[in-house]
């Protein structure tokens, strides 16, 4: 979360009461970052703090109900947090706002980081602080002044609908009227007002308690009594911060959606900020009833278990939930067999990032979330946790296609063996060649194919069941189409060169099976020199056929289901030099000596090229045809 006062980030304070309502003076910020510049404005003009009481107080509650502060770092010449988001984005508002009219020049970017908040700091000094709890939803800082005979203050901040609940009066000025329900009602529209607009800001309550308990009579050992000393509460006044979506993370949430990813947001934030930053992002359609859809951690609560179990199952968010929620409701994804990814940062989010299957801590966040974490999430951005998921399902792709590579070549391998051996005919290939096909022509493809670019409807696709096989009973069936056609192309090859080349024996296919009965006395084998069933031709024709083919059906392997018209060979640069280097080696061996010998091969013309092509460019239109299959009549 990055909080920051940008030119719609606002604040207001009362101005008057007058017939059970009260007017406000409303407030713009400018700036964007954690640099302490920027301007307030009254409409658009630049006012001096200093001259509205309740600005005076409202900045004395931002500084001292405050554990964060603001740092220049020289190395990277930019302001930094030091501490939590949303604290720093107040002490960043204190030095815009500048009270004390501070004089600011001949300071160094150092010691402008905390000028105004030192100070507000010297004439207060803080004793204790009662910290954040999810039941009271604030938190609060002891102070006694600095000026000996003061009255000791408590400063509070927290969830609006909480901190105003307990506010028994109205800070006007200096003065203070009571709060009745009419005001209290007054002061929330306009808080969810800011919550739920078109800016949807983060809004915080600030309030003070004029006359504390001692110190002495509060037991801060319990803190459910916390909430007891919060009581009697006197209204400040409110900031709205600016905490916008990044711009891509509404195109991941729409990824997500199409991908079949349901994303749920958990949230501290109150209903009406929370559902509105929902229909920012996509999670929730711009009209979209979200009766049924969104819940607050109490109205969660109030639900049997088995409405929980369906409210979960229909939920698209969470809002003013404390940490047992968030385990709860993993939980209860997990009962759907559904594979759960749980973000978070603090504390209070490491059990619900245990129990996740996929528990992601962001980098800003604390040791203890890291630790109960199997991914950092280093940039705390949610567009790249999907960007991981495309990767993710892109690898599991490329393995597929590794696999089906290697075993539909090597099924063609196994089929060209068998076939020769049931057909009776010559043997195709030698083992020499067969290890160096298996161990170099093959291998360099096989590698290349882990470069494949993600499929293109790769995030259009639902999430693959865990149970699923790597190799279904379709997948292995076309497994054994491609290499039956490669087997039955090798021995065709070899097959074409006795029945039909123009430089062999031109046999008939009777006589080409009955080989081994080849002798000059044997009348069936009249005029045919039977060394020519020795001749390195037909192997030669069968190595290149089962090289080429094997380079196609590299082609073919780029994607498990899209066609080589949308995804064409050039997408992956690297199976096209593979291809390239592989077809080289296989020249190497058949024209260049002595490997010609070694590999028992020779030279083939440009007619026996031709018909290695012809052999071969099929297996592309085979594959065509099984991803045509499967593209539209068995994907669902």
């Amino acid at each position: 979360m990055t909080c920051s006062f940008a030119p719609s980030s606002k604040m207001f304070v009362a101005d008057k009461v007058e017939d059970s309502s009260c007017t406000l003076h409303e407030f713009s910020i400018t700036g964007s970052t954690y640099a302490p510049e920027g301007q307030i404005l009254k409409g658009n003009r630049p006012i001096q703090c200093g001259d509205y009481d309740g600005l005076l107080e409202l900045a004395t509650v931002c500084s001292m109900c405050n554990d964060s502060s603001l740092d220049y770092n020289e190395s990277k010449g930019v302001y930094e947090k030091v501490g939590e988001a949303t604290e720093t984005a107040l002490s960043t508002l204190v030095e815009k706002m500048n009270v004390f009219k501070t004089d600011l020049s001949g300071l160094t970017k150092v010691e402008r980081a905390g000028a105004c908040n030192s100070v507000i700091r010297q004439l207060m000094k803080k004793e204790f602080t009662l910290e954040f709890s999810r039941d009271r939803k604030s938190m609060s800082v002891y102070c006694t002044p600095v000026k000996a005979g003061a009255q000791s203050k408590m400063f509070v901040k927290g969830a609006p609908e909480s901190v105003v609940e307990r506010c028994e009066y109205l800070r006007v000025g200096t003065a203070k009227v009571t709060m009745t329900p009419a005001l209290r009602e007054q002061l929330m529209c306009k808080i969810r007002e800011w919550g739920t607009g078109k800016d949807t800001l983060r809004c915080l309550a600030l309030a003070t308690h004029d006359t504390p308990p001692r110190k002495d009579d509060m037991d801060l050992e319990n803190s459910s009594k916390f909430a007891q000393y919060e009581m009697g509460l006197t209204f400040v006044g409110c900031v709205g911060m600016l905490d916008p979506p990044r711009k891509e993370v509404i195109g991941s949430v729409k990824l997500c959606n199409e991908a079949g990813i349901r994303v749920i947001m958990i949230t501290g934030d109150n209903k009406g900020t929370a559902v509105a930053i929902c229909r920012c992002i996509g999670i929730f359609g711009e009209e979209e009833d979200v009766k049924g859809k969104a819940y607050t951690g109490r109205e969660f609560d109030d639900l049997t278990q088995e409405e929980q179990r369906e409210a979960v199952k229909r939920a698209r968010c969470f809002a003013r939930v404390e940490p047992a929620h968030k385990s709860k409701i993993v939980g209860y994804l997990q009962s759907f067999d559904e594979i759960t990814a749980m973000t978070g940062d603090g504390v209070n989010d490491a059990p619900a990032l245990k129990k996740a299957e996929i528990g992601i801590a962001m980098g800003s966040g604390t040791a203890v979330a890291k630790s109960a974490s199997e991914m950092v999430l280093s940039d705390d951005n949610f567009s790249t946790i999907v960007a991981a998921v495309e990767e993710g399902r892109a690898i599991y792709n490329n393995m597929k296609q590794f696999i089906r590579y290697l075993i539909s070549s090597n099924v063609g391998e196994v089929v060209c063996i068998f076939l020769t051996a049931i057909l009776g005919l010559p043997e195709a290939l030698i083992p020499v060649q067969l290890l160096w096909v298996n161990l170099v022509t093959d291998g360099l493809p096989a590698t290349a194919l882990g470069f494949n670019p993600p499929d293109l409807d790769i995030m259009d696709k639902p999430p693959r069941n865990p149970k699923e096989p790597l190799i279904s009973g379709w997948l292995f069936f076309r497994y054994l189409a491609i290499g039956g056609y490669v087997g039955l192309g090798t021995v065709s090859a070899a097959t074409w060169w006795y029945l039909f080349d123009e430089e062999g024996p031109q046999v008939s296919f009777y006589q080409l099976r009955h080989f081994m009965q080849c002798t000059e006395d044997n009348p069936m084998f009249k005029d045919i020199d039977c060394e020519v069933f020795e001749s390195r031709y037909p192997t030669t024709m069968a190595l290149s056929v089962l090289v080429t083919i094997e380079m196609f059906n590299a082609l073919n392997s780029l994607s498990e289901n899209q066609s080589l018209i949308r995804m064409p060979p050039w997408v992956n640069i690297w199976l096209l030099g593979a291809i390239i280097l592989s077809l080289s080696l296989h020249f190497l061996i058949l024209y260049v000596e002595p490997l010609p010998l070694i590999f028992q091969v020779t030279p083939l013309n440009w007619c026996q090229w031709i018909v290695v092509l012809k052999i071969s460019i099929p297996v592309i239109l085979l594959d065509e045809a099984l991803k045509y299959i499967s593209r539209n009549h068995l994907e669902a």
